[in-house]
């Protein structure tokens, strides 16, 4: 978790990697190691930050995280964090994979049996999209409808918590904090208690930046407020 040479660049940073990071932030008992390790590295993933990937996506699959999990935490992130960035994590992930043996048999199949699907949340769903982005961008509307809630959150390989959590942690990483008060009560909805909502807020600061965790504080709120009414 601390580089090598860390140490001769920067002994302050050095220190708040060791203390702050490895024997306070990881240490909390707010979430699991495991919960934290898939936040990370959906963290890493949604900011392109590929130098620190390598070490994280080990430590996922040291802690718990299955590789047919971290192959659907990419696939889910090509879609929130974008495409060129799901693609980098593959390619190391693929070095990760060749190194520790772990072979397609491991994996999620392309098009697997999806799950079932809520209808009537699903037309609550699609009705508000069509209201607000039908008029723009009707194309839009049809892949989100199609390819993203009638596919990907539909595939099993990822419990929908966990697919919701990572899904919380890139809009929060990259700032787009007006999509979040859907996918915080969804992921509220799946099983993420508030205390962990609130932890994982505070562990994407160190990862994303104190300004991306802050910028989300508003919503996080909102949505906390909604659920005690």
């Amino acid at each position: 978790m601390i580089p090598q040479d860390l140490a001769s660049v920067s002994p302050a940073l050095t220190r708040y990697a060791r203390d702050t990071l490895l024997f306070g932030l990881w240490k909390r008992p707010g979430l699991s190691r495991r919960d934290r390790a898939v936040i990370t590295v959906a963290a890493l993933i949604a900011r392109n930050q590929a130098g620190e990937l390598p070490f994280y996506m080990n430590y996922a699959l040291d802690h718990g995280v299955q590789p047919r999990e971290l192959s659907e935490i990419i696939t889910h992130l090509s879609f929130y964090a974008g495409w060129g960035n799901g693609i980098t994590a593959a390619q190391v992930a693929a070095k990760i994979f060749a190194e520790r043996s772990i072979g397609a048999d491991q994996l999620p199949p392309a098009s697997p049996s999806l799950l079932p699907i809520d209808q009537a949340a699903e037309d609550r769903r699609a009705r508000t999209v069509e209201e607000t982005v039908g008029s723009v961008s009707p194309g839009l509307v049809k892949d989100t409808g199609e390819v993203l809630f009638r596919d990907l959150w539909r595939r099993p390989d990822l419990a929908a918590r966990d697919r919701s959590m990572v899904t919380v942690v890139a809009l929060i990483s990259n700032g787009q904090v007006q999509q979040m008060p859907f996918h915080l009560s969804r992921a509220m909805d799946n099983g993420l208690s508030r205390d962990e909502a609130s932890e994982l807020v505070s562990h994407v600061a160190y990862y994303a930046g104190w300004p991306a965790a802050f910028s989300s504080v508003s919503v996080v709120k909102g949505v906390f407020d909604a659920a005690r009414k």
